[in-house]
């Protein structure tokens, strides 16, 4: 086809860029024109799509075309970010479950700590289990909505009561570390922020979670090294348990904190990576989740272990009033790592060194903390966004703002928590409030999967879990019993919970019953025709909107002079998907309808064909539907997001450029 005057004036303009595989530019190919377009040209080592289309076209009549792209959530939580997970919660328990243990027990709390360290190896060897026989997601939810719905509810709402007090206490906990003034106005601000990030819908969380965990491990084996020549003053200062074994049973319990991060990796297997061999029809995560449960419960129960002992080499600590005070120090009780590290360093290398180390210690386990509450945000979210799309609470939990997240969610996980660190103020007060949820919705989970006789468990593995299950119930009913304000707590969620969604039933049954609407007049619906093999064959572009801006006219008027089949891609991203996502329509989305039907208007008689599709990544459906289209052609509009968007939400154009395949333009107009 000869070029027209037109399309020649804007060929002109555009970039010929060659990417090696680190995707550097050549600057001596690339010019740049103003308004107009910037062509990149990628050449890759490795195709990963076949330009030739693929028939997978349904719905196709004049101007619409559906195309179903088989979108799922991407499955690239790699053994280090699946450990991050686990770590950002179970690593934070060092930072307080050891001054609260002795302020219980004394000299006398390592045994309390060792048993601690025991039954989370227990909970720890289990879920390893219960990620290998669900890999699409082992949380309490999921894994036993198959058997119960009611149960599976219980546990749901047992697991929000958790991650409520989990954000509060890890802020309070980070703020007491740094030792700042009214550290509850801090936290509270601290929550305020994650949640407004989470809003926003920032990704690789998982990704900042494993750069946060690094320096803590770092930190925590260097504590550990210092404390090494004190484990003898240890011993002769260790004293055995006191009272009753009533007495030290409600000890133990009182420090049971810190599981929730199991069922959060559980739920995460869904989007970890799947082993060599294995398909999406058949899924396994065994090499990615196993070896990031067994990390971090090595380290955990190691470490944890060794410092709980190592906190009795400290001479002159005092329980005054639940807290404890050390010489020279007053209320350590809430962050004694940053104590034992001033002592047991300066000790060694001078006071400097030792407040400096300290200092270190405050620094890490405060940023560790705030991403255990960035963590539990997170999981608030989704938890509700799943319950409300299988019709359990409030439609309104899974109505998504712009950026896929949904905002009525995002508003709960974030305001509950802020009230609670507010209200409460204490680290004590709020552990009382901790532990129920958590330990009844890995209770009910441990249960549920023992007695499921349709699961292949070996003998072994059953047993283990069974007893597991017996020790959490025990654990959990001392906590309802010795524990009242966690038993309100719990039990005011629970009733909560239960009466949005008996509000929700009750809505859909009286929508249920209501007469079914009969057409006057019946139009009987034209077969759809199969899109001829000439159109598929034809050259074609593929433009992503999201508006109908200037970008959706240069596509419009590039399609018109150059003949070319446009299609028009809009891609709904969002954060949190269900299979009910994947099959939406464009007609249900009123954004998407308004696009396509204004774009419709301004095509005239050079209709564009339609297409439609919910992500969680943007850019890789846009590349999908590319390489399915055999499209020779991308236009992207250039985003108009700051520097701070572009960090928080990634760069689209970047990640299409660094997918697309070698023999697909991208023109980016800018």
């Amino acid at each position: 086809m000869e070029p027209t005057p037109g399309r020649v004036k804007r060929l002109v303009a555009r970039v010929m860029l060659r990417l090696s595989r680190k995707n550097l530019i050549e600057p001596s190919k690339s010019w740049t024109c103003g308004r107009d377009c910037n062509l990149e040209r990628h050449r890759r080592i490795r195709q990963r799509y076949t330009s030739k289309p693929i028939r997978r076209l349904d719905g196709f009549h004049r101007s619409l075309l559906m195309i179903p792209t088989n979108i799922k959530r991407p499955r690239n939580v790699d053994v280090p970010r699946a450990a991050a997970i686990l770590y950002g919660d179970w690593g934070t328990s060092k930072a307080y479950v050891i001054g609260l243990a002795f302020a219980v027990a004394g000299y006398a709390s390592f045994w309390l700590i060792a048993a601690m360290c025991v039954l989370t190896a227990l909970v720890g060897i289990n879920y390893m289990i219960i990620c290998r026989l669900y890999p699409d997601g082992g949380g309490v939810y999921a894994s036993v909505r198959h058997r119960s719905e009611v149960i599976s509810i219980v546990g749901a709402f047992l697991l929000i009561a958790d991650y409520l007090v989990t954000a509060a206490i890890s802020a309070l906990s980070a703020f007491q570390y740094l030792g700042v003034p009214h550290p509850e106005k801090f936290a509270a601000a601290s929550i305020l922020i994650i949640g407004l990030l989470n809003l926003l819908g920032p990704k690789q969380t998982g990704g900042l979670a494993f750069l946060v965990s690094l320096p803590t491990a770092l930190v925590v084996i260097i504590l550990g090294l210092f404390s090494l020549p004190h484990l003898g003053q240890a011993f002769a200062h260790l004293q055995p348990l006191h009272g009753t074994f009533a007495q030290n049973w409600a000890g133990f319990v009182g420090i049971v904190l810190a599981l929730s991060g199991v069922e959060a990796i559980a739920n995460a297997t869904g989007v970890m990576k799947l082993d060599p061999g294995s398909t999406d029809e058949h899924p396994s995560v065994i090499k990615t989740s196993t070896p990031a449960i067994l990390m971090v419960m090595i380290e955990v129960c190691l470490f944890t272990a060794l410092l709980g002992l190592a906190m009795h080499a400290l001479s002159g600590l005092q329980i005054v009033n639940g807290d404890v005070n050390a010489p020279g120090a007053q209320g350590v009780r809430d962050y004694m790592l940053r104590y034992m590290g001033q002592v047991f360093v300066g000790g060694t290398l001078g006071p400097v060194l030792g407040h400096a180390f300290g200092f270190v210690v405050s620094i890490v386990f405060a940023m560790l903390l705030l991403s255990a509450v960035n963590t539990a945000i997170v999981d608030l979210i989704m938890i509700q966004f799943l319950m409300s799309r299988d019709r359990e609470v409030p439609a309104i939990f899974h109505r998504l703002n712009k950026w896929g997240v949904p905002s009525a969610g995002m508003l709960l996980a974030t305001v509950a928590p802020m009230l609670l660190v507010l209200l409460v103020k204490d680290m004590a007060g709020l552990a009382d409030l901790y532990a129920v949820g958590v330990v009844g919705a890995i209770a009910t989970n441990l249960g549920a999967t023992a007695t499921d006789r349709k699961l292949p468990i070996k003998s072994w593995e059953r047993t283990l879990m069974f007893a597991t299950f017996v020790v959490m119930a025990a654990i959990e009913m001392s906590l309802l019993i010795d524990k009242p304000n966690a038993r309100y707590f719990a039990v005011t969620i629970l009733a909560v919970g239960l009466i949005l969604r008996g509000l929700v039933l009750e809505r859909r049954m009286k929508k249920e019953a209501l007469p079914e609407k009969v057409p006057l007049e019946s139009v009987p619906a034209k077969p759809a025709v199969a899109p001829s093999q000439s159109v598929m064959a034809a050259e074609s572009i593929l433009c992503a909107i999201r508006g109908t801006g200037r970008t959706l006219d240069f596509a419009l008027r590039e399609a018109r002079e150059t003949g070319r089949r446009l299609y028009l891609l809009f891609v709904r991203e969002q954060a949190f998907m269900t299979n009910q996502d994947a099959k939406r329509k464009w007609q249900e989305d009123p954004e998407a309808s308004t696009v396509f039907g204004e774009a419709k208007q301004k095509a005239a008689d050079h209709l564009p064909l339609f297409c439609y599709a919910v992500s969680p990544s943007a850019a890789e459906t846009i590349v999908d539907v590319a390489a399915t289209l055999g499209a020779s052609r991308v236009i992207l509009g250039a985003p108009q997001r700051g520097a701070l968007m572009k960090l928080l939400r990634g760069n689209v154009i970047r990640e299409v450029s660094n997918s697309l395949p070698e023999e697909i333009d991208l023109l980016v107009y800018a």
